[in-house]
């Protein structure tokens, strides 16, 4: 424990032992490393395999996203970035500030704020599942546009469908699960 070493002293390490010269093998070892050297060089597999770029006729990327009840879906093209939902402006469309935040966290995430024009149509449930429901959508769209942020955007988890929706109301129920009000007399 007493020799902790950091990388910098790791970095030196590499470059002395790459320096000298390998000792000779010993009788033992000789015919396992000729077996190495027969099964020719090892691949190296690359992280992740850089799918396809996928536009329309448009050069825009379309995509579905979906939240609770609610469908989006989204055109995503190069542009000043205008964020148009249902014919409508975002600020217009989305009156509370912190549904437009939502909106633009894959943009903000990823550094590509106001590079993107966005036309959605919303379908369904209430403004807070339409702005997520947007969200997916255009996360979805801006991998299918730059296939290299597909990783970033997926640790940030914006790919992922969230697929917590209301429960059903029960009979003999007032709700789901909350019952009606007990009556003594």
């Amino acid at each position: 424990m007493a020799d902790k070493k950091s990388l910098s002293d790791l970095g030196e390490l590499t470059s002395q032992t790459a320096a000298e010269p390998a000792p000779a093998p010993t009788p033992a070892e000789a015919p396992a490393e000729e077996s190495q050297a027969d099964a020719g060089p090892v691949l190296t597999q690359p992280e992740a395999p850089l799918r396809e770029q996928q536009l329309d006729k448009f050069g825009r990327a379309y995509a579905t996203g979906r939240r609770k009840d609610a469908v989006a879906r989204v055109w995503l093209k190069p542009g000043s970035g205008k964020i148009e939902v249902n014919g409508r402006d975002q600020q217009v469309y989305f009156a509370r500030p912190t549904l437009r935040l939502v909106i633009n966290q894959p943009f903000g995430m990823t550094e590509r704020d106001g590079q993107y024009d966005v036309i959605c149509t919303v379908k369904g449930g209430g403004l807070s599942g339409q702005a997520g429901a947007v969200l997916h959508g255009i996360a979805q769209a801006l991998t299918r546009y730059e296939p290299a942020l597909r990783t970033a955007v997926k640790r940030a988890g914006f790919l992922t469908r969230d697929p917590r929706v209301v429960e059903r109301k029960k009979y003999g129920r007032a709700k789901a699960r909350r019952s009606f009000q007990f009556s003594k007399r």
